[in-house]
């Protein structure tokens, strides 16, 4: 007779135990209850506002980038009477430097005539300022009696940052404060340049020139002033005490020019020491 195998009883035990889990764990999943609704808000609710940002503040590096307000000078330079460009404060070594610096480009006299500087004029404003009004007041109607209107103006130097009379070590000129130009020569509409210390300009109009610079400027300088300013002419508005002026330029013609000795022939004995 054949003998009846016994089937291990701990398996069936085991499968049972974790099905009963098993079903317990996903009644208790399905009992689980849902999370209320949120009620919802009525129409007639009051908006609540969110609060107000912080604001920004500046840093310090970021409030002194921003570009100054517009000086009184630079306001008085209005596009009728001039062209200017505003420029960032200029510190330079030495003393050199401007606190109101500006790019005068050309003086639009009362005629409306645009008279070009050229090159473009770096200077202090008030030095610009003086500059504009001698052009378009005095130099523009003196010139037109040369045959046309006032067309340009050549800048020979403004701001730059040396000694007096380009000397080393010397005393800062006023070209290294922006407080001064030199001018060699106008030009005419006609396109004929005319250089002021020339003597084929005509003497009257060179005379009426000086008489109207040295009204301006405190310093004026020329042919006789100190042996630099030979070939252009000087100004400037140095501040001296007791409001001293220089007016030094000597508005020559051919009669007051040296000749300059004739030449040694070459076989002429040579000169006792």
């Amino acid at each position: 007779m054949a003998r009846r195998r016994n089937r291990p009883r701990g398996i069936f035990t085991a499968a049972g135990l974790m099905a009963a889990l098993f079903g317990a764990d996903v009644h208790a999943r399905d009992a689980a209850p849902l999370p209320r609704l949120r009620p919802s808000i009525p129409a007639q609710a009051p908006i609540i506002p969110l609060p107000r940002p912080r604001p920004i503040i500046p840093t310090p590096e970021e409030v002194a980038a921003e570009p100054p307000a517009p000086s009184a000078c630079q306001l008085r330079l209005t596009a009728d009477i001039a062209t200017v460009q505003p420029l960032p404060k200029i510190t330079a070594a030495n003393g050199c430097g401007i606190d109101d610096p500006v790019r005068l480009s050309a003086v639009i006299t009362k005629e409306k005539v645009r008279v070009a500087i050229t090159p473009p004029a770096v200077l202090r404003c008030t030095t610009a300022e003086a500059l504009a009004h001698w052009i378009r007041e005095d130099m523009a109607p003196i010139a037109a009696t040369l045959g046309a209107a006032l067309g340009g103006v050549a800048n020979f130097d403004s701001y730059e940052c040396r000694g007096r009379n380009r000397a080393i070590g010397g005393k800062i000129s006023e070209h290294g404060k922006g407080n001064a130009i030199d001018i060699r020569a106008i030009t005419l509409a006609n396109g004929k340049s005319h250089e002021l210390t020339d003597i084929a300009v005509d003497k009257p109009v060179r005379e009426r020139l000086r008489a109207s610079a040295c009204a301006r400027f405190t310093t004026v300088l020329g042919p006789a002033s100190d042996g630099f300013h030979e070939n252009h002419i000087h100004v400037d508005l140095a501040e001296r005490h007791s409001g001293y002026r220089i007016c030094q330029w000597a508005v020559r013609d051919a009669s007051d020019l040296v000749p300059l000795p004739r030449e040694r022939p070459a076989e002429a004995p040579p000169r006792e020491e």
